[in-house]
């Protein structure tokens, strides 16, 4: 719904109209609990007149914990139609020099150019820092216009030149996805995008505000990311909407009378979308992108006694998981004894810097082949946790989770199937995940990566870890994919 001027609320303090704005924002983490306390943390003035450009950091209390988003503040003297639907309110706030309609700035094309600029000059403003990466040139004469489909960031796309990611939820440090994404892009990794520049916040610009009682928190004593601005990939497509055509195409293909028999009507390969071939290719363009991060961050042997601490992590969540999803509770001995073997059996593994958080929806195919995005790690793990070595064969895991998801993905979206209708598909559903998991192993495994097969016991490990972290992730923010990874579990742990 398009909100008119007239419906804005209206006030002298800029804090009381964003503590009714900022819960209702997809990005915003803390919608299931109250704003305690809200402060401006930094604001910086990038761009004056009318419309003028403030950049915000939102310091926002609650449950004893402080948490610091990050806000482009746009202010017009009138507000044209297309930015109502992100208008925050009106503001008469002589104290702060604001005076006009206050709106999210990252929806306006006018506003949003000027960050290119500054980038592109490696300018300082306030405590603010944009970085223009050594040997690259940024053009300044495009806009850009925001993806309408992220929640937890903001992605701007800058004409067929640029993407910048706008992190909303600040981290301490800098940020595992430029971090990476840098060190990649130095070695001339051929399948992550190229690295053009990013901004930046001064060490301590945060530090009073992040502080727990008692002391001082280091790890905002360090340049906080704000954005990362990389190459767009204009003709790249999605990975999951890749895997999701092939899985529609396989579903409706005729089944024939009979038993199955291979490349036949029954056969996931006979289907017009097959993805196998680009799920193979898929598994080599990872084993070479763990090649490369293997280079450019080392390789550490890891003792057996460091297994046995992350399966024991493992078990925690778990029983944590279990304790809040009952569907979960049928499957956890199947599980436990999993991860119980992999702790009996553990050896010296190379642990390396990953991706951490891989699946289709992470990766994009082009002309040239797979590009790799979002090495952020998961949102619900701390930035230590994110930046830790693992065994590359957890990405490895995290893609053939994805595989199951996309296989599955169609029928809870159309969960009113007659039941022998849903049957039929379900086994339809898993012959299409069999078929591209054995592909992207058998295509990790030729360039290189660690055999999945030579390590059958981590790797359902691994899967088993993610398929209930996807389950605690479901039942809290998307209750009506929770029968994904249970459908999937359900074969997994049979």
């Amino acid at each position: 719904m398009t909100v008119e001027p007239s419906d804005l609320p209206t006030g002298d303090s800029l804090v009381r109209l964003l503590s009714g704005w900022l819960p209702r924002q997809r990005w915003f983490g803390g919608k299931d609990g109250p704003i305690h306390d809200l402060a401006i943390g930094t604001a910086t003035e990038l761009h004056p007149g009318d419309p003028a450009l403030h950049h915000l950091i939102l310091d926002v209390r609650q449950d004893g914990a402080t948490d610091h988003y990050q806000l482009l503040l746009g202010v017009r003297r009138e507000l044209p139609g297309h930015l109502a639907s992100v208008a925050i309110g009106r503001l008469e706030d002589p104290e702060q020099g604001i005076t006009g309609y206050v709106y999210d700035a990252a929806h306006d094309t006018e506003l949003t150019r000027p960050l290119l600029a500054l980038m592109a000059d490696d300018r300082t403003v306030g405590p603010l820092t944009f970085c223009r990466a050594p040997g690259t040139g940024i053009r300044t004469d495009v806009e850009g216009t925001p993806i309408g489909a992220e929640q937890s960031n903001t992605s701007l796309i800058f004409g067929d030149a640029y993407i910048c990611k706008l992190f909303r939820r600040l981290s301490p440090g800098v940020s595992p996805d430029l971090e990476v994404n840098l060190a990649l892009s130095r070695r001339g990794c051929e399948h992550v995008p190229s690295v053009h520049g990013w901004i930046e916040l001064e060490p301590g610009a945060l530090g009073a505000a992040a502080a727990p009682e008692g002391g001082a928190d280091p790890g905002w004593d360090e340049p906080v990311t704000l954005a990362l601005l990389s190459e767009f990939l204009r003709t790249a497509t999605d990975g999951w909407q890749l895997a999701l055509t092939s899985v529609r195409d396989w579903f409706a293909q005729p089944a024939p009378p009979g038993p199955p028999s291979e490349g036949g009507a029954d056969d996931p390969g006979a289907a017009g979308g097959d993805f196998a071939a680009e799920a193979e290719r898929l598994g080599a363009a990872t084993a070479e992108v763990h090649r490369d991060l293997a280079a450019a961050f080392g390789v550490t042997q890891a003792p057996p006694e460091l297994m046995r601490r992350i399966v024991f992590g493992m078990h925690e969540q778990l029983d944590q998981v279990a304790a809040a999803v009952p569907q979960l509770r049928p499957y956890a001995p199947a599980i436990r004894e999993v991860f119980d073997r992999v702790s009996a059996e553990a050896v010296p593994l190379p642990f390396q810097r990953v991706h951490g958080d891989y699946h289709l929806g992470q990766v994009l195919r082009t002309d040239s082949g797979w590009t790799l995005l979002d090495f952020e790690g998961e949102p619900a793990r701390s930035p230590a946790e994110r930046r830790a070595p693992a065994h590359p064969l957890r990405d490895v895991a995290g893609m053939l989770r994805s595989f199951e998801y996309a296989a599955r993905f169609l029928l809870v979206r159309d969960a009113d199937l007659p039941p022998r209708t849903a049957d039929a598909l379900e086994l339809r559903a898993q012959a299409w995940a069999e078929r591209n998991r054995a592909a992207f192993c058998a295509g990790y495994a030729a360039a290189g990566g660690p055999d999945p097969e030579a390590h059958a016991a981590l790797v359902r490990a691994f899967e088993f870890d993610k398929a209930v972290y996807e389950i605690r992730y479901e039942a809290s923010n998307r209750p009506s994919w929770l029968p994904v990874p249970l459908r999937s579990l359900a074969r997994l742990a049979g």
